[in-house]
């Protein structure tokens, strides 16, 4: 399913397709948030594409914010009626440092528990204050 986000400070563009290979073809220019993407379509086994352009030279938190929208309504246009699709799943994958643990429920009662305690401001140059507010715009 393909969504096009365009606002003051974005302009991005995302397709998605749930009957995918888990690959990603992605430029945000924010490295940190194209590899999450390439985890994302990797471990999700969907197909995700992700073109934007924003006012990073600003900062990365409205290209953040937009592409996890964009990212979310083309899924949830993608995911349809949902007939065949099973509600619940749960994952749990043991990481370097962490483990990470994914309960979804794909049928309209959205939430987000993010547990996450990053030690600092940033990994790189990405803003790690941003994730949580990403993944409950995703």
């Amino acid at each position: 399913m393909l969504f096009t986000r365009v606002t003051k400070e974005t302009n991005v563009h995302v397709k998605v397709s749930l009957d995918g290979t888990g690959s990603a073809d992605y430029n945000t220019g924010i490295p940190s948030l194209d590899h999450m993407l390439e985890q994302l379509a990797s471990h999700g086994l969907f197909d995700v594409y992700v073109k934007a352009t924003g006012d990073t030279h600003i900062d990365d938190h409205h290209s953040n914010e937009d592409i996890a929208l964009a990212i979310g309504t083309a899924l949830l246009q993608a995911l349809g009626d949902r007939k065949g699709i099973n509600r619940f799943g749960h994952f749990t994958a043991p990481l370097d440092e962490a483990v990470i643990e994914v309960i979804l429920d794909l049928f309209g009662r959205p939430h987000l528990s993010c547990g996450l305690s990053v030690p600092t401001t940033q990994v790189g140059t990405y803003d790690t204050q941003v994730i949580c507010e990403i993944l409950q715009l995703f």
